[in-house]
């Protein structure tokens, strides 16, 4: 049997005995423990002096790291990674800032993973490429002579392709990736926008909606979005409304209803505009009728464009609060920490709007956890920007346009608003699209496109 290699930026090796939950652990780890896996990537340290890979094994997948020097961090990691493709990918190419010597780096630590990779792997692997830092790597693994079946799926959105085109480098980068047998994305936008890219700047042939041709080469692209597993979320939420973190929240509500966002502290996640839309609906409902609490763990603290947001979200959640509150209540609760994924569960389940308003997502999958976390009997209601990947799942949400901050008010006082069996009309509509689904499955169906005739008899999610 085949063994699966999955390749990432960083790589969750498990402390002591205890796995670790969420992301791709959640939807690889099970298949690679049955078939037998590596995961290679970066350990997350920074050294001058990289030693060799280094390797744990740990229930049947071995988990192989390579550190990074300071010059490689800042150039791969800050610089191009996150300085260049991440505002070019969400197409806010505003805040990109390039060096053409973070691009040299960039490609220099793709061949270095290749160069530390192939010495580990077998002939019949299956190797799976994950996300925007190591679109090189595909190229560079082919250049050394690996020819077993590849693919490569990207988490983030790919923009149109005058978007992408803003990017140095972007041509050798899309030719790199389509060393390929096989790309997945989360939406068929995200696809379409892709090969349109690659044919307008790449030399590709696309040849039906799945397939596109460089220089005589066929390679798939896939639609695969990513799962929670919401039977599983929704037992977690009804359990914490025994905790003392799901009691407290409630006490201090007092019978006002809550509204809830939950993000990182990232420009993508349209935070200033989701707070001004919040301001407005303060000033049109009556005084403590409501209270908003903003979930904004800080990410990226390295990158200006972060701090900036930082320093402005902490200026609008300020001024609501003086303009709008009370000596008895405060309409913003804003909290630049995270907090742990069971209680945020319980969170949500209070929460009569989820409000999930990203000006760019590959798919969040915070407005399925939303969804997952509710009531059935009495569910909330989810506010949902029409550019995040889950409003094809999930259209029976409220879409808005982020840009639109007198629309989110309009949407976020509808959703308040709402009759119950409107609520459970829409509730139960989003339950169907995201029930049936799950992690696993998510990783299971990428694999079994990208090597079927290996992968037949994989057992499906939830099946012995």
């Amino acid at each position: 049997m085949s063994r699966i290699v999955v390749v990432s930026n960083r790589v969750p090796v498990p402390q002591g005995n205890a796995g670790q939950a969420g992301g791709l652990a959640v939807a690889l780890l099970g298949l690679m423990q049955r078939r037998g896996g590596l995961w290679f990537g970066w350990s997350g340290a920074v050294t001058e002096a990289p030693a060799p890979p280094g390797l744990t094994q740990r229930g049947g997948v071995g988990y192989a790291t390579i550190d990074l020097t300071e010059a490689e961090h800042r150039g791969y990691y800050t610089g191009y990674s996150n300085g260049v493709l991440w505002p070019m990918l969400h197409s806010l190419p505003h805040l990109m800032s390039f060096r053409r010597q973070d691009l040299d780096v960039y490609r220099r630590v793709n061949r270095r993973f290749a160069d530390n990779l192939v010495p580990l792997l077998r002939p019949d692997d299956r190797i799976w490429v994950h996300d925007y830092h190591l679109m090189s790597l595909p190229g560079a693994l082919r250049q050394r002579g690996v020819l077993g079946p590849t693919g490569f799926f990207l988490h983030v959105p790919f923009p149109a392709p005058e978007a992408a085109a803003v990017a140095p480098g972007i041509r050798g980068l899309v030719q790199d990736v389509l060393a390929c047998d096989l790309l997945g994305f989360q939406t068929a936008t995200d696809r379409d926008n892709f090969a349109a890219t690659a044919v307008g700047f790449a030399g590709a042939v696309r040849t039906d909606d799945n397939f596109v041709e460089l220089g005589g080469r066929p390679v798939r692209l896939g639609i695969f979005p990513a799962e929670i597993a919401a039977p599983e979320f929704a037992a977690t939420a009804a359990a914490q409304m025994e905790t003392e973190p799901y009691r407290l929240l409630a006490r201090s509500m007092r019978g006002q209803a809550l509204l809830l966002g939950v993000d990182r502290l990232d420009p993508t996640k349209g935070l200033p505009e989701r707070l001004e839309a919040f301001r407005r609906v303060v000033a049109r409902r009556t005084a403590r009728s409501l209270t908003m609490l903003q979930i904004a763990a800080p990410s990226r603290e390295d990158v200006a464009a972060y701090r900036r947001l930082r320093q402005e979200i902490d200026a609008a959640a300020g001024a609501i609060n003086s303009e709008f509150g009370e000596p008895d209540w405060t309409p913003l609760r804003l909290l630049a920490r995270p907090q742990t994924r069971d209680t945020v569960a319980g969170f949500m389940r209070q929460a009569r709007v989820g409000i999930v308003t990203p000006i760019r997502d590959g798919m969040n999958l915070v407005a399925k956890e939303y969804i997952a976390a509710q009531d059935p009997a009495d569910p909330g209601v989810l506010v949902l920007s029409r550019f995040a990947g889950a409003a094809a799942q999930l259209d029976s949400a409220l879409l808005v346009n982020p840009h639109d901050a007198e629309g989110m008010a309009e949407a976020i006082c509808a959703a308040l608003d709402m009759p119950l069996a409107e609520r459970r009309m829409r509730w139960q509509a989003a339950w169907a699209a995201i029930a049936g689904a799950s992690p696993e499955g998510w990783g299971q169906d990428f694999l079994r496109a990208l090597a079927p005739e290996t992968l037949d008899r994989m057992p499906m999610a939830g099946t012995a």
